[in-house]
């Protein structure tokens, strides 16, 4: 039952997304915050799917705590889910991500109308520069600049391993902070085809006002995600019928 209602749902899941990347071809001559609100649309449908099909719902937490206007938003990274779920959360959101992204027809045409933030790993310090330059812009429209600190997806309860390029966005753009944990990694597996039932869970935590120095922004980030992150995989093992999530090894970061 469970790779059947996973396979309904990958199949529609692909089929909508097909569908709505037709529907936003004419998006291209509304203004960029009518296209986002369209985009919020195939995210909610999204979400949908998943919840009719799979049986997988959503539970956000804290959500109260959004401070209005712009911020950055740093989230844990262990899905696909959260690439197109978080934008459901927040009113403006944009991204970071990896500059090849932009360059897949249709994909990456509709991240740029998003004005999303492209990310050149290959230019070294200067990304961070042009990173910061393109997000501080973003962020000053009102928009939540949204960044997975660990650069890629973890699985659920691995090491962290954080990187320094979100300490220098906050210590440049001036805007609060939002950490963000979760446990999605647990109902859509990276590089998987199952969808497991049941809630993922989403706890947005207490913003990190501007100012701190970098040291202690970076450790009260990284602390308040994995804390939460933890927890909410210990609810989701035990949903599951998992039992209590293993130790988490010690954390690490990168200096990338």
């Amino acid at each position: 039952m469970l790779f059947v209602r996973s396979l309904l749902f990958n199949v529609a899941f692909y089929a909508n997304l097909a569908l709505w990347l037709i529907i936003l071809i004419p998006a291209f001559l509304v203004p960029r915050r009518m296209f986002i609100a369209l985009v919020q649309i195939w995210a909610r449908s999204s979400l949908w799917l998943l919840r009719v099909l799979a049986g997988t719902k959503i539970e956000i937490r804290g959500a109260e705590k959004i401070p209005p206007g712009g911020a950055l938003v740093a989230a844990k990274h262990q899905s696909f889910w959260e690439t197109f779920a978080l934008v459901t959360i927040f009113d403006d959101p944009t991204f970071i991500l990896k500059r090849e992204l932009m360059w897949i027809p249709f994909f990456g045409w509709y991240l740029r109308k998003a004005r999303c933030v492209p990310v050149n790993r290959k230019a070294g310090s200067q990304a961070l520069v042009q990173m910061t330059a393109r997000a501080k812009e973003e962020a000053q429209h009102g928009r939540q600049i949204i960044i997975f600190p660990e650069g890629t997806r973890r699985p659920p309860g691995a090491p962290a391993a954080y990187k320094y390029g979100v300490a220098h966005l906050y210590q440049n753009l001036g805007f609060p902070c939002i950490p963000v944990g979760l446990n999605s990694g647990l109902y859509w597996p990276r590089r998987q085809f199952i969808r497991r039932p049941g809630t993922i869970r989403v706890e947005i935590l207490d913003p990190i006002a501007p100012g701190l120095r970098r040291e202690e922004f970076f450790r009260r980030m990284q602390d308040a995600i994995e804390e939460s992150s933890d927890r909410l995989l210990t609810e989701g093992r035990r949903e599951l019928g998992l039992g209590d999530s293993p130790p988490t090894p010690a954390t690490s970061a990168s200096n990338i």
